[in-house]
């Protein structure tokens, strides 16, 4: 395989998806992160904001950002809102994520580190796919204790993604996260070690 092995990376909210994202990249691996990449598409000055701005009037802050709270109520269930805020904001992340790749297309393993990886139809772009994982009580626990967070949007968030069982059914790797950093590192050492076999093979 001459250019980079693909690796998805998704989970569930709480699942611990952005600490196992962070031990792919102390072993070297270069990885795309698309709620980093959106945030800063957002941004003062973001490629996003000033289109999101004249779609959806009301949704700039004073400095130029996306007004995340003011763009969610503006959408909220109006799903063709919604899905024209989509077309403005999916070519974007795909044109960053296409520049990623390009920059990375030397590296035997990339990570694309997606949210909503299974939800999009993303894993069509990878060669496997990795979901972080803990056990439902667990989740329930992290997130509760995140500041503002609420029942309601707990429920309301997990409504939009698709359940952990389902994920775990499709996935070709399973990251545990709820027996300790170590255990996850472990997980994360023999995911790199499969791809390197595959790549070999």
């Amino acid at each position: 395989m001459s250019r980079p092995f693909i690796l998805g990376l998704t989970g569930s909210i709480g699942m611990g998806k952005s600490a196992t994202a962070a031990m792919f990249r102390a072993r070297g691996v270069p990885v795309h992160d698309a709620d980093a990449c959106v945030h800063a598409l957002y941004g003062p000055g973001g490629a996003a904001a000033s289109a999101i701005g004249e779609a959806f009037p009301g949704t700039l802050g004073a400095d130029g950002a996306v007004d995340r709270a003011a763009l969610r109520d503006a959408v909220l269930g109006d799903a063709q809102r919604l899905r024209h805020l989509e077309s403005l904001v999916h070519p974007l992340v795909g044109a960053a994520r296409d520049v990623f790749l390009a920059t990375h297309a030397a590296a035997p393993l990339v990570v694309l580190d997606v949210p909503l990886l299974f939800e999009t139809g993303g894993e069509a772009g990878c060669d496997a796919v990795a979901v972080v994982t803990a056990p439902a009580e667990v989740q329930r626990t992290r997130v509760l204790a995140r500041p503002g967070m609420t029942e309601a949007a707990f429920a309301q968030i997990l409504a939009k993604q698709l359940p952990d069982a389902e994920k775990r059914r499709r996935a070709d790797y399973l990251i545990e996260t709820d027996r300790g950093f170590p255990h996850a590192e472990a997980q994360v050492d023999a995911v790199i070690a499969a791809v390197a076999a595959r790549r070999a093979g």
